[in-house]
């Protein structure tokens, strides 16, 4: 029996190129499914940079009907992927940023650069491409949000089709004017289709035409049916709740990992947190901290954001200050609230340190070095930045919401009785109920030998993608299994 074939989707792929998260898993997941027996090509756009990385790829074929022109479909690897690389110089062949210009603004032309890269996916997804012809088509996000759509009006025999919504709160909408450009037909402008307030909704298009759906993690696919986080989608989620569900993302636990991790000042593992310390240094070093080895240090690493709770932080610091402790904050996003967190920075000089900036290496330094980690996000639908800090002995202190709630467990007086706690959560998302929880894990590292099993159960938490690939096979087959 032929292992079953999938064609993964995706606007950004670890290590060829990285904004946040999706990229993480988009990266991981595939060398984690060939465990299963999986077949796993993963389409991505010819940014520069994934040029640079394929310099010997092969031309499959050219696909001469796509939105924003023709395009090469290139054959390559790169750090244990299969890459197909669609190569189209004047939508992809631009520096920086592949979502935004210099000045934060959208690129002009963004519904047509991922329009033609969902339909370059059903191209492949009906059969085009002799070399590859997958049985699933597994889309990220808006970005690929209308490859199912393609599929779907396109007619004829078609591989299945799985979204996956890695954050509702971004869907790609663009006018309907933009229907005759990205090729699709006028039946498909329906309430049904891909016709969202009257424009083209990309992520609703996908919701709507995807054979199933999944989110990344089981609390946040339940919390997106309502209208508080539904984002306006929440109608049609609860429509198609039968084929919607979640899944818990994981870290590429190789990647991360303490014992081996070149970018850290110092490698340790769980029997040798000692070792932390010369992390801390590094840290309080790199961000301008008051060298103290007996301060305890909160770290934030992710977007400057509203939604990532950062001015909840910024009303926190006389908390975190007045309790001697020191926070440093790695990061970029609004401009007003990088603005502001660093002139908060300024005001406490030696005790709060900022770096704007996306440093994947110098997360890495952060989460070996702190001693918890922030994480009051008013949504999160998986997170990794929290297991990430389990994985590095940094005790993860969250709002519980979504993902957050699903990975990690609070280490309240029944769970450390019990031997199960692994961080702190709180909840609502207040700066009060904030304030809180960094006084109880300021509390909790008063003990010693209560911090330091805190610390052990946090790092041996599996948090890795073997488990969570097991789920995606599974709904791979169950696709196949319900092919009409």
């Amino acid at each position: 029996m032929r292992s079953l074939r999938v064609l993964s989707v995706a606007s950004e792929v670890f290590p060829l190129l990285k904004t946040g998260g999706l990229a993480d898993v988009t990266g991981a997941l595939p060398r984690a499914l060939a465990a299963d027996g999986m077949t796993i090509r993963t389409l991505i756009p010819g940014y520069p940079t994934v040029l640079e990385a394929v310099r010997d790829a092969a031309e499959l074929c050219r696909l001469d009907d796509l939105p924003g022109g023709r395009a090469r479909l290139l054959e390559g690897s790169h750090a244990g992927l299969d890459l197909l690389v669609l190569d189209s110089p004047q939508l992809f062949a631009r520096p920086g940023n592949p979502y935004v210009n210099e000045r934060g603004e959208p690129w002009h032309d963004n519904a047509l650069r991922f329009g033609a890269l969902s339909a370059a996916a059903a191209a492949i997804g009906r059969g085009s491409v002799n070399a590859f012809q997958p049985d699933v088509v597994h889309a990220h996000d808006w970005q690929a949000g209308l490859a199912p759509a393609y599929l779907h009006f396109g007619g004829g025999a078609r591989a299945r089709t799985l979204l996956t919504v890695h954050n509702l709160a971004f869907q790609g909408q663009y006018s309907a004017d933009l229907l005759a450009e990205l090729k699709l037909p006028a039946q498909a402008h329906t309430v049904d289709g891909v016709e969202y307030h009257g424009g083209i909704g990309f992520l609703k298009a996908g919701l709507a035409l995807a054979d199933r759906i999944n989110t990344v993690s089981p609390t946040y696919a339940l919390e997106i049916r309502t209208p508080s986080w539904g984002m306006g989608l929440d109608g049609l989620l609860r429509a198609r709740a039968d084929v919607l569900s979640g899944i818990l993302n994981g870290i590429d636990t190789n990647v991360w990992n303490p014992a081996t991790d070149p970018y850290i000042a110092e490698r340790y593992d769980a029997g040798r947190l000692a070792l932390r310390a010369a992390n801390k240094a590094a840290v309080q070093r790199r961000f301008g901290l008051h060298a103290d080895a007996q301060a305890f240090v909160f770290g934030f690493v992710g977007r400057l954001t509203w939604q990532k709770g950062v001015d909840l932080l910024e009303a926190a610091l006389p908390v975190i200050v007045g309790s001697r402790a020191q926070l440093v904050l790695l990061g970029s996003g609004d401009p007003e609230i990088e603005a502001r967190i660093v002139s908060a920075a300024s005001a406490h000089r030696g005790r709060v340190g900022v770096i704007v900036a996306h440093d994947e290496a110098l997360a890495h330094l952060l989460q070996a070095g702190i001693d918890a980690l922030l994480m009051p996000s008013r949504f999160e639908p998986c997170g990794l930045s929290q297991m990430c800090a389990m994985r590095y002995g940094a005790i993860p202190v969250v709002a519980r919401v979504g993902g957050l709630t699903d990975t990690v467990i609070d280490a309240n007086e029944m769970a450390l009785a019990a031997g199960t706690g692994t961080g702190v959560q709180f909840a609502p998302v207040t700066g009060e109920q904030l304030e809180m929880a960094i006084l109880r894990v300021l509390a909790l590292a008063h003990d010693r030998e209560r911090w330091r099993d805190l610390q052990t159960r946090a790092m041996a938490t599996d948090v890795g993608w073997a488990r969570p690939a097991d789920h995606y096979a599974a709904l791979y087959r169950e696709l196949m299994a319900t092919r009409a």
